[in-house]
């Protein structure tokens, strides 16, 4: 995928699942003052701000037209809108929006807290309620449903909180503010074109940052990538779980997932080992600083040469890099480019690794 689709993916990911992180407690949903629902009281913009709001939404409205979307979605889309201060205040309030220390946090607790016994065990539920679908999914994308399940348990722990923000209103608000301004006026752009391909408003519901559905799908990227798995005519990645689980490994699929190879395996390097002789001296495109902590690509029979041992089964001639998120001494991956594709969701390594793991998990 060309890097800027890559980015408009990364943003999405990344701000819906901080939910798990940063966001309310397991099974709760931050609700928009906006729509119905036991929400707190609607925080309202200062009069300018929303009068220069509505004049935005204009602009947005001839984008939409000009995309050939028709006038009567338009209209219906966007009724109402106003600006969202909530949506803003979220934003901001983000972990690595603004900044702060670089010291990267130990992964151990953050392993703990989404790889935890009640996501295991989800999984493994799940898994057996979708053992029919399982064989046609990974025949037809090459994904092992572990890690589609994954995924989906990370983002919405299967399912069960998926948002409660209008996403017109939280994306024409977040490129009305203006820091990610075409970013945002495509993805808002692209739900008008959801809704004039006859998506139900109702659907139309998710996070603050306008990703939504079972695996948080922003509306560009539903519009290229979600897939009819079940052959009812409706890509229906909010209630379908055939949708969800095509949806995803179709992402995965079009990423560059490799069938057959492991997203990594976990492993011990020895004491003395020559870091040095394997840092990495590239700079990565995209999500630098993440990619900045992984060493060089050798073969697998290579590392082990080098003393590394594996502690999982892995094929000699896959290329992988070595990965030490908690520092020398501690638990070691070496991860194959599968880890990559992981990261393409959300470019973050204890993102990437905790579904890793989970799905190793869930398969277990």
């Amino acid at each position: 995928m060309q890097s800027s689709f890559r980015f408009v993916r990364l943003l999405g990911a990344s701000l819906a699942s901080l939910v798990l992180v940063a966001g309310p407690s397991q099974g709760q949903v931050e609700r928009d003052p906006g729509v119905p629902g036991p929400a707190a009281p609607a925080e309202t913009a200062a009069p300018g701000e929303e009068a220069g709001f509505q004049g935005y939404l204009q602009l947005l409205a001839a984008r939409a037209r000009g995309d050939g979307v028709r006038e009567s979605t338009i209209a219906a889309m966007t009724a109402g809108l106003t600006f969202n201060p909530r949506v803003i205040a979220l934003d901001r309030s983000q972990p690595g929006s603004s900044a702060t220390s670089s010291a990267a946090p130990a992964f151990a607790p953050y392993r703990r807290t989404h790889v935890d016994a009640a996501r295991i065990a989800g999984g493994r539920q799940m898994r057996a309620a979708v053992a029919d679908l399982a064989p046609g999914i990974e025949a037809r994308f090459g994904v092992p449903v572990p890690i589609l399940l994954a995924i989906w348990g990370h983002e919405t722990n299967y399912g069960r909180y998926t948002g409660d923000f209008d996403l017109a209103r939280s994306l024409a608000t977040l490129a009305y503010e203006g820091r990610r301004r075409e970013l945002f006026a495509d993805e808002f752009v692209a739900v008008l074109k959801m809704a004039d391909q006859g998506t139900p408003r109702e659907r139309l519901k998710g996070s603050w940052a306008g990703a939504f559905g079972n695996p948080q799908f922003l509306p560009s990227m539903y519009l290229r990538l979600a897939v009819d798995g079940d052959g009812d005519g409706d890509r229906d990645i909010w209630h379908s779980r055939a949708d969800t689980l095509a949806s995803i490994a179709n992402y995965f699929r079009d990423a560059g997932w490799r069938a057959g190879q492991p997203w990594g395996v976990p492993a011990l390097v020895p004491a003395g080992f020559a870091r040095g002789a394997v840092t990495s001296r590239l700079t990565a495109p995209d999500c630098p600083r993440v990619h900045a902590r992984h060493a060089r690509w050798l073969t697998v029979a290579e590392w082990r040469a080098r003393g590394v041992q594996t502690l999982a089964p892995i094929g000699d001639t896959v290329m992988a890099t070595l990965l030490e998120p908690d520092g020398p001494g501690q638990t070691a991956y070496l991860l194959t480019g599968n880890y990559r594709v992981i990261l393409e969701y959300n470019c973050s390594n204890y993102y990437a690794l905790s579904v890793g793991l989970l799905a190793d998990e869930i398969a277990r």
